[in-house]
């Protein structure tokens, strides 16, 4: 759901297509599942559905983390910099798009001719904060693209402390200001994503691109950077932040330690940087590289098959919450296959299907 990743073939991050190809087939599945999945089935006592909870959970703070890391790569890596790089039109550019599409996909027409908009149109969705996420990188290489090293202190900080003040913000809501724009702020003002804390992880992502550096093939120092960094944030941020309050005295800690996901998903993420790019010369496939490089189009397309964007239509209407677990499954796996198999055939076939259109406009002129 980010902008494609045109790095020359000597530097392309592959595992990164790979990852946003996992996680966007993730995210179509986890969608279909938990929105036509009959509620008596979503029981926490069942291994299997505790497995597919929290493998759903990592997807989200993955597209984040992975927006920043190759955005802030694509920046850097440009001869140009400043706000001479190309890639500073190309990212407004990109956000704008992300911001449309947002709007676009949450609109109801039936509504908006009887006179009214819908609620959900006023709710940043997750092209919203991608969009804004992409703008809030660009500020900052503006300001300190001279010095990687401060913009790499910067993004850090700034990311560590989005995830141990969300205890503070996280219903806070904003009575003095217009719902459009305190729902992009805090989950307190009825958004479904919103700034923060989604936008800490697309700071450790612009941080891991300002020391990163892509080549052919990754050492173990990568590999066993991530995993290990990962495993301690999945099975140890929690004791450590914990210990940490009492030590300094500092409760905000053990609150943070008390609802602990933004590190662990954080860890989970890391995990899946590691063993990706351990995996890359087995998924440099011509597969994984379409379908991580359409991601913002299979959202699209899903987002008006399964919620019937505009019209309403969609499965969602017909089978909320209905399916058993046989036929959600069934479902999920047919889903992802048609949503790919559509997005995929136009792409290839895009030159003749553009020809095809150019040949009937033409045609249609010369009858009219």
């Amino acid at each position: 759901m980010i902008a494609n990743t045109d790095i020359q073939p000597k530097v392309r991050l592959y595992f990164l297509d790979a990852l946003r190809a996992f996680a966007i087939l993730m995210m179509l599945q986890g969608h279909f599942i938990s929105g036509l999945l009959d509620p008596s089935f979503k029981d926490s006592d069942n291994l299997g559905y505790r497995i597919w909870l929290y493998c759903r959970g990592f997807t989200a703070p993955l597209f984040f983390t992975i927006t920043g890391w190759v955005f802030t790569f694509l920046l850097l890596r440009n001869p140009i910099q400043g706000l001479s790089n190309p890639r500073i039109g190309k990212g407004i550019k990109r956000a704008i798009e992300l911001l449309i599409w947002g709007y676009i996909l949450r609109l109801n027409l039936p509504s908006l001719l009887g006179g009214k908009i819908n609620n959900s149109f006023v709710q940043p969705d997750v092209l919203h904060i991608i969009g804004l996420g992409l703008i809030f990188v660009m500020m900052i290489y503006v300001l300190m693209y001279r010095n990687r090293n401060i913009m790499f202190m910067f993004f850090v900080a700034f990311g560590t402390l989005v995830f141990l003040t969300q205890p503070i913000y996280s219903g806070y809501v904003f009575e003095n200001l217009p719902r459009f724009i305190s729902g992009y702020l805090t989950k307190g003002n009825g958004g479904v994503f919103y700034l923060f804390p989604w936008l800490g992880y697309v700071s450790i992502g612009a941080a891991i691109a300002c020391v990163f550096k892509a080549k052919r093939s990754f050492s173990n120092f990568y590999v066993l950077g991530f995993l290990i960094l990962g495993s301690v944030l999945i099975f140890t941020s929690t004791w450590i932040t914990n210990q940490l309050g009492y030590l300094l005295e500092f409760p905000l800690l053990n609150d943070v330690a008390k609802n602990n996901f933004l590190f662990i998903r954080l860890g989970d993420v890391f995990v899946l940087f590691g063993l990706f790019m351990l995996l890359q010369p087995l998924i440099k496939q011509r597969l994984w590289l379409q379908i991580g490089s359409k991601t913002l189009s299979l959202y699209i397309v899903h987002y008006f098959i399964l919620y019937g964007s505009l019209s309403g239509l969609g499965l969602y209407k017909y089978f909320k919450q209905s399916l058993d677990w046989q036929m959600a499954c069934i479902g999920a796996v047919l889903f992802v296959l048609s949503v790919s198999g559509l997005v995929l055939a136009y792409f290839n076939n895009e030159k003749q299907i553009k020809r095809a259109k150019h040949d009937f406009q033409l045609r249609l002129k010369q009858l009219l």
